[in-house]
């Protein structure tokens, strides 16, 4: 199923944007990119959309079971920019976005559904679900110059902060934090202050004038929001690759980081337990 660019999908491909949860991956480059797609397509989606240039190659069982749109991923905002024509053209349908190389974790999704999640989610009358992108990373960047490893990966089990979020004038936003941690926070001096933050709202329904800014949040302040404000909900995870690749693959960075290794790195399980037992993501009162 493959579509030659945006607007072709968006006129031929309609099918696949009928009825979600529907995950937009974005491939910025080929590196984890099948694997980035066997996990999403295992997580119950209805559709799974691979937007990548004609160039990357997809195994046979992969190109029949994904829809293909030929896209380039730069500069970063042709992302934001097809993320938001999307939403336009999929009203009340859940859409999930995230890169190759990341891979989406939420409570029990072992045996539950994405759907399953999103259904109860709805019943709460949560419209999105904040996520926290989760920094992986090779234990040993000789073997792994690009710091991409899935089957040696490793993971910060602490070392991540929530700040509250203010508007332009300096007044707390209601229900809102930037979070920090990771890759970002132990080599900030590499990473654009902008780009710091760890917290993305990566599963939300869409709606009519909804959009995504380039800082990750909406334009819905609501959206943008860890809870409703009765009681907690539920959060995931987006475990990604991305940091240590850009870290790693950037000649400004690379030769001043020869280990990502510190007191608190353990092995990655690629299992949601592990992240709910660390306070990494939030069951809510999903039981």
């Amino acid at each position: 199923m493959k579509h030659e660019s945006l607007d072709h999908f968006l006129k031929s491909g309609q099918a696949a944007l009928a009825k979600g949860p529907v995950a937009l991956i974005f491939a910025e480059d080929d590196v984890e990119l099948e694997g980035t797609l066997h996990h999403h397509l295992k997580l119950g989606f209805k559709s799974v959309i691979a937007f990548m240039p004609n160039e990357f190659q997809l195994e046979t069982e992969l190109s029949d079971q994904v829809h293909r749109v030929a896209l380039k991923c730069v500069p970063r905002s042709v992302v934001f920019e097809t993320i938001n024509r999307i939403i336009q053209s999929a009203p009340n349908v859940w859409l999930y976005y995230c890169y190759n190389a990341e891979y989406l974790f939420f409570p029990f999704c072992e045996t539950r559904s994405v759907g399953e999640m999103l259904a109860f989610h709805s019943e709460e009358r949560r419209n999105a679900m904040l996520g926290y992108v989760i920094d992986l990373y090779a234990e040993d960047l000789n073997a792994y110059p690009n710091g991409v490893a899935p089957d040696q990966a490793l993971f910060d089990c602490a070392g991540y902060y929530a700040h509250a979020r203010h508007d332009p004038s300096g007044q707390p936003l209601e229900r809102q934090v930037d979070l920090s941690g990771g890759l970002r926070w132990r080599f900030e001096d590499h990473v654009p202050y902008e780009r710091r933050r760890i917290d993305r709202i990566a599963l939300f329904k869409a709606q009519k004038d909804l959009a995504l800014k380039p800082d990750h949040t909406f334009n819905e302040p609501e959206y943008n929001t860890y809870s409703c404000p009765w009681h907690h909900n539920m959060t995931a995870a987006i475990c990604s690759f991305r940091a240590a690749k850009a870290l790693k693959t950037n000649a400004g960075s690379t030769f001043d980081i020869p280990s990502f290794l510190w007191r608190n790195s353990v092995p990655f399980e690629w299992h949601s337990r592990q992240l709910l037992d660390l306070g990494l993501i939030e069951s809510g009162q999903w039981f």
